[in-house]
C-alpha cells in the first residue's frame, strides 16, 4: 500500500510530466547541454577540440609559422645572403624601450663596439650605448619579389639608417643575419614535406585498404611488398638516390625528388594499420548492408570503412609531417639533404656543427629551436584533432 508521503510524490510527479508535455522546452531555450543531441558532426568535433587547450594553443602555433614562411620576404628584414664582414659572429641584439631611465617612446637597439680580445685574438662585441638605431614598422629596405612574382622593398620592419646593423639572432660567419635566414628556412623546412606526406597518405589508405578488404592472394602479395620495402635502410638510400639523380638538377630539385621517391616507400607504416582496421571492419554490418545495397567497393573503403578510424589517420598525418621536417633538418645537417645556398632550418644547424660555435656562437642553435617547436606543436595537435575525430569516445 502506499503511504500518503508516496502518494503525495506520484501526484507531483504526474504534475511535472503533463507540465512538460504541455510546455515543451525548446533545446535553444537551455544550456549548452541539450545542443549536443541536435549537433552536428563537425559541431561535436570542434566542440571537442576547443576544449583541448594545448592543442588549441598549438594549432596558432602551426598557424602562425606557416603564415611567416607564407610572407617570409616581407618579414625577414635583409636579404639572406647579404652579409657584412664588419659583423662576423656578432651576437643578438637585445630590444630596449628605456635609456638612462627614460622612457624613448619607441624601441631600439644599440649599436655594437667591436673590439678584439688580446689573448684569443677573437672579435668582441659588446653595446654601445652611443649608438642608437630605432626600429620602424613598415619600412622600406631591401628589394625582393614576393612568391618570385611581384616586386617590392616594403619590410615588416627594420632600421632606416643604411648602415646600421639589426641582428635579434644574431650573425654567422659571414655577417649574415640569423632572422632572416631563420625565417626563409621556415618556408622550406615546413613545405618540402607536404607533398611527400599527403602521397604516402593516399597510398597507404588506398592500399591497405585494398590489402585488408580482399584479403587472399592479393593481401600475401602486398604484405611480402611492405616487408621488403620496410627492410631498406632509409640513410644508404638517401646517399644512393642523391647520386642517382641528373647532376645538372639543382640541389632543391634533387631534393624535392628524393623526397617524392621516399614517399613511395613510406606509406607501408599506415597501410599496415589501416589493413588491420579493415579485416576487423569488413564483416560489420554497416559494410555489409552497404554491399547488399549495391555501393561500389571503391566507395564503401573510401566513405564508409576509412570515416570509421578517422582519428588515426589524422593522427598518423600530425606525426608525419613533423617527422619530414627532423627528416629533412637531419639529412641537411649530414650534407646529404639541401645544400647551400638554399636556406632550410638543417643548412643552418650545419653550421653549428662544432665546438668553436657551440663556445663562441651558441645562438647559431636557434634554427633548432624552431624545429622542437615546431615539431611538439604538431604532436599536441594531433593529439586534439585525434580525440575531435571521435567525439562520441568516452
Amino acid at each position: 500500500m502506499l503511504t500518503n508521503s508516496s502518494r503525495t510524490e506520484t501526484e507531483a510527479a504526474k504534475k511535472s510530466s503533463i507540465a512538460e508535455f504541455e510546455n515543451p522546452v525548446l533545446p535553444d531555450e537551455t544550456n549548452e547541454a541539450p545542443k549536443v543531441y541536435v549537433a552536428s558532426q563537425w559541431q561535436l568535433m570542434w566542440w571537442r577540440f576547443r576544449r583541448h587547450r594545448l592543442a588549441v594553443v598549438s594549432t596558432l602555433v602551426v598557424l602562425l609559422l606557416y603564415l611567416i614562411a607564407l610572407f617570409c620576404e616581407f618579414i625577414a628584414p635583409y636579404d639572406p645572403a647579404a652579409y657584412s664582414v664588419d659583423y662576423t659572429y656578432a651576437p643578438p641584439q637585445q630590444i630596449h624601450f628605456w635609456d638612462n631611465g627614460e622612457f624613448q617612446g619607441r624601441p631600439f637597439v644599440y649599436g655594437y663596439l667591436a673590439e678584439r680580445d688580446p689573448e684569443t685574438l677573437e672579435m668582441v662585441y659588446k653595446p654601445d650605448p652611443a649608438t642608437k638605431y630605432s626600429l620602424y614598422f613598415f619600412v622600406h629596405g631591401t628589394p625582393y619579389k614576393m612568391w618570385g612574382l611581384f616586386d617590392s622593398d616594403l619590410h615588416l620592419f627594420g632600421i632606416k639608417e643604411p648602415d646600421g646593423a639589426l641582428f635579434l639572432f644574431g650573425s654567422d660567419r659571414n655577417g649574415r643575419d640569423l632572422f632572416t635566414r631563420v625565417i626563409y628556412g621556415a618556408r622550406i623546412s615546413l613545405s618540402i614535406g607536404l607533398i611527400g606526406v599527403f602521397l604516402a597518405l593516399f597510398l597507404g589508405i588506398l592500399i591497405g585498404g585494398a590489402s585488408g578488404y580482399y584479403g587472399g592472394f592479393l593481401d600475401n602479395i602486398l604484405q611480402r611488398t611492405i616487408e621488403f620495402l620496410r627492410s631498406i635502410p632509409s640513410i644508404p638510400l638517401w646517399l644512393a638516390l642523391s647520386a642517382a639523380l641528373p647532376a645538372d638538377w639543382s640541389a632543391l630539385r634533387v631534393y624535392f625528388g628524393i623526397t617524392i621517391i621516399l614517399s613511395l616507400i613510406g606509406w607501408t607504416d599506415l597501410a599496415r594499420v589501416v589493413r588491420g582496421r579493415f579485416l576487423s571492419l569488413r564483416e560489420e554490418d554497416f559494410v555489409l548492408a552497404a554491399a547488399l545495397y549495391g555501393v561500389s567497393e571503391i566507395r564503401i573503403i573510401l566513405r564508409h570503412m576509412v570515416p570509421s578510424f578517422l582519428s588515426h589517420i589524422i593522427a598518423s598525418l600530425t606525426l608525419a609531417i613533423p617527422t619530414m621536417i627532423l627528416s629533412e633538418t637531419a639529412l641537411s645537417f649530414l650534407g646529404v639533404g639541401l645544400r647551400p645556398p638554399i636556406v632550410s632550418w638543417g643548412v643552418l644547424l650545419k653550421e653549428a656543427q662544432n665546438v668553436q660555435s657551440l663556445q663562441f656562437a651558441p645562438w647559431l642553435f636557434i634554427p633548432g629551436a624552431f624545429v622542437v617547436v615546431t615539431v611538439l606543436a604538431f604532436n599536441f595537435m594531433g593529439d586534439g584533432l585525434r580525440d575531435a575525430a571521435d567525439p562520441y569516445a568516452q
